[in-house]
């Protein structure tokens, strides 16, 4: 079976400022791609189909122009290089996006690329293009937001409460807290091993975190804490038995409405058929 990957472009509007993922999104063309399964060198792009649909775009919306391409990846391919040269001739400076579809992990599942030259510390040999990794992230527009937010509330479950949901979001958030700080310390580890250069601007924001911590060794501070938190767990577990008072009370009257029912049906009189003598 041949494995047929799409590629897209990303078309911004000239007014925007930064790549915006979350509503270039939106406008988007399918590029057919395909390589041979046992030499990726080998690979065809339809550029022709790309120019000749952008040429149509540009009829409808002068202001957009091509800013990169992305694909499913998950990962960089061997040929992604050759791909990303190709679109030097429509932008200067493209950019390549890593669109996780199933992603394991959590966090953004997109990763943003641009090619530098390397140039080799001998001189002898040959400098070659790599790919740098560029900080990017998912927004959208207010008017966006608000259609995203109408739509989730037609297909929220009703049997899923808010408190529920609440719980769920904090405990998602936990663990990618968890995940970011494994990788921190996985940088550090490296770092102290000599296996990574040393950055001082990544060592400048982590030194920025540890003097935002709050300082638990203050009295006063943990009092607020502890205060807080049993205010907190107090709403809670009033909000608890609020709701199984309220739960139970609407059972009790719908057993009393039942059995009100049960007696007016009691009650009917009930018809005995006439029986005509022979």
């Amino acid at each position: 079976m041949k494995f047929i990957v799409f590629y897209k472009v990303l078309i911004r509007d000239s007014e925007s400022g930064d790549l915006n993922l979350g509503s270039q999104l939106w406008r988007r063309m399918w590029i057919p791609f395909e390589e041979d399964e046992k030499d990726p060198s080998i690979w065809f792009l339809d550029h022709n189909y790309h120019e000749s649909m952008f040429s149509m775009f540009k009829r409808i919306n002068a202001k957009e122009h091509v800013v990169g391409w992305y694909s499913t990846g998950p990962k960089l391919r061997e040929n992604d290089l050759d791909i990303h040269r190709l679109f030097h001739n429509y932008v200067p400076n493209p950019v390549l996006v890593i669109i996780d579809v199933q992603p394991k992990e959590l966090g953004i599942p997109t990763k943003a690329y641009y090619d530098v030259e390397e140039v080799k510390e001998n001189a002898t040999q040959k400098s070659q293009k790599i790919f740098v990794h560029v900080p990017s992230e998912i927004a959208a527009h207010e008017v966006e937001e608000i259609g995203v937010e109408h739509l989730l509330r037609d297909v929220k479950d009703s049997t899923i409460s808010a408190l529920a949901t609440q719980v769920t979001g904090k405990l998602t958030a936990l663990k990618g807290l968890d995940a970011r700080l494994r990788e921190i310390r996985g940088y550090l580890d490296l770092v102290v091993d000599n296996k990574l250069p040393l950055n001082h601007e990544i060592l400048y924001h982590l030194q920025d975190v540890f003097n935002l911590l709050p300082n638990l060794n203050v009295t006063e501070l943990v009092k607020a804490f502890a205060v807080k938190t049993n205010d907190m767990m107090l709403v809670i577990y009033l909000s608890s038995l609020i709701r199984s008072v309220i739960a139970l009370h609407n059972l009790i009257n719908n057993k009393m409405l039942n059995k009100e029912h049960e007696k007016a049906e009691d009650a009917k009189p009930t018809a005995v058929p006439s029986v005509s003598g022979s």
